[in-house]
Formats: structure tokens, C-alpha cells, sequence
């Protein structure tokens, strides 16, 4: 049976779709890596697994993993991918629908050919992401004698949003595995570095847990948002991010709306090599 998967990017955040029908092996870690290999794979910031839904009410079924083989709760911009793939591929012609994922039932918006919004839910200030914070999930942790204030949220998974006179004058590869891996996040963290450009503007940089720095994050936009308008901020917030804009919007109970685009690349099969390479691993 041939292997068929679609590759697709989001603000350059880019994911292998697979369909779990489609695959005759489980999507271990090992193999996960493999796939997201530029060299020996497929190449790919993630893969988004869909299968059919275990609860009426859902179109499908979403899991969502790393290049390193570990699992998210939520991409927010795999998550738009998976939403239009859906619609595209048939799985339903709403409009509105709901899909479910490791952090709950997602609820999104068909805005365009290649557009949508996303509920997100309500972002959470206190979580057992980060055990010793406070209610309001402010801290601050000190990376190689720099000392970083943060805003934690949670919206689908851990955030530590950091606001710093300049993102890009950072080296995201030096600072950013310190914090994702900070003892305080004992699930690890993602980290996105803010700045305001406007009352309704901002400029982030993100750090992804078990990915690096990258283009874009629809969570990782998200949570500096919910931090920009804690700290007074107009929403909708505009993010702009190295791939693009996402438009984040944070009502008073702090629930949050995603809006972006997202477009397939290609699709493809594996090789029968591959497949086999695959298996074995």
C-alpha cells in the first residue's frame, strides 16, 4: 500500500499531513525523525497524524509531533493546515466544525481558500506546566548572567513569553534551549521573545519546544499576545513573525481567536525503499 502524505506550510512552519489510514506502522519517535529528516526524509517542521474521531460531534481526530519525535498538545499553524486539508480533502463541507486534540476540542472558521480562524479556548496564567508560579504566572529566570522576565500562558501548551526591548538583536540559539529546558518548566516551554510596536502591533520571535527557532508559531504568537494585552495592549493583536502576520484576539476572559493562512506545498508517496526503511526502524 502506498504511502501518501501532503506537505504544506503556514507562515513557513511546515508539516507532513498523513492520514492514519494511509499508514501500515504506528508513528514512533524513531520514525517521526526519520520523516522530518531534510536529508533522509521528507523533510518537515512536524507531522500531523489525522485519523477518524472516537466522539460523535468532530470531524476528525488531530495529533501533532515534533521533529524530534515528541508530541504537542496544539500547533496553531499546523493546526490551520490540518483544517483547510480537511475541507479540501473532503472530510466535510462546513464551514465550522470541531476537531479533536491531546488539548481538547478545537473549533474553527473557514474564512477563505486559504484562510481560517481558529478558537484557541481560554489561555490559563497557572498551570502545573509551571508548578511554582504564581496566579498570575509572572516569574523571571536568569540565563548566563541575563536576567529574563516572562509571562507564562497556557493555550493548548506551555508558553513563556518574554518581552525585550529588541527580538532580533538575540541569539535565539543560545538563549532559548536554556529557558525551553529551565527546571521551573518541568514539561519543557515554548518561548516566544515580544516587542510593541504598537498599541495593536507586535514583533515576536519564537523558540519552539522540541523544534529550535522557527519561522513562525501560531501558540508561540498567541501567547505574546495574551501577554501584550496583560500589559495593556489593544487586541486584535497583529504578530508579525520572520514568515508572515498572524491576527491574535484576546477578549477580557482572555479567549483567543487565531487567524491565518495556510497552503499545501505537495503531495506525494513514500518510496517502497522508504517504506521498508521505515518499518524496520
Amino acid at each position: 500500500m502506498a504511502i501518501a502524505f501532503e506537505k504544506w506550510t503556514a507562515l513557513g512552519n511546515d508539516y507532513l499531513i498523513v492520514e492514519a489510514a494511509n499508514l501500515p506502522f504506528e508513528l514512533t519517535p524513531a520514525r517521526v525523525q526519520r520523516l522530518c529528516d531534510p536529508h533522509f526524509g521528507v523533510g518537515s517542521d512536524g507531522v500531523l497524524l489525522l485519523s477518524e474521531p472516537d466522539e460523535a460531534g468532530f470531524v476528525a481526530r488531530l495529533r501533532i509531533f515534533n521533529p524530534d519525535g515528541s508530541e504537542a498538545e496544539l500547533s496553531g499553524n499546523g493546526a490551520r493546515e490540518a483544517i483547510l486539508y480537511l475541507r479540501r480533502s473532503g472530510w466535510t463541507d462546513a464551514d465550522t466544525f470541531s476537531i479533536q486534540t491531546p488539548a481538547g476540542e478545537i473549533r474553527p472558521t473557514i474564512t477563505g481558500p486559504t484562510t481560517c480562524k481558529v478558537d484557541m479556548g481560554r489561555a490559563q496564567l497557572a498551570s502545573p506546566n509551571f508548578p511554582s508560579g504564581p496566579p498570575d504566572g509572572q516569574g523571571e529566570l536568569e540565563v548566563e548572567g541575563q536576567t529574563f522576565r516572562f509571562q507564562h500562558v497556557v493555550i493548548g501548551n506551555p508558553q513563556c513569553a518574554i518581552r525585550v526591548p529588541d527580538p532580533d538583536a538575540l541569539d535565539l540559539q543560545r538563549v532559548g534551549p536554556h529557558i525551553e529546558h529551565a527546571p521551573i518548566f518541568p514539561n519543557r516551554t515554548n518561548v516566544s521573545f515580544w516587542h510593541e510596536l504598537a498599541p495593536d502591533v507586535i514583533r515576536a520571535r519564537i523558540f519552539e519546544r522540541g523544534v529550535g527557532e522557527t519561522l513562525s508559531s501560531g501558540t508561540g504568537a498567541s501567547g505574546a499576545a495574551v501577554a501584550h494585552v496583560l500589559r495593556g495592549g489593544d487586541s486584535p493583536v497583529t504578530v508579525q513573525l520572520d514568515g508572515g502576520v498572524l491576527v491574535v484576539d484576546v477578549d477580557e476572559a482572555l479567549h483567543v481567536d487565531l487567524t491565518g493562512w495556510a497552503k499545501p506545498i505537495y503531495r506525494g508517496e513514500l518510496s517502497d525503499e522508504f517504506k521498508t526503511d521505515m518499518e524496520a526502524e
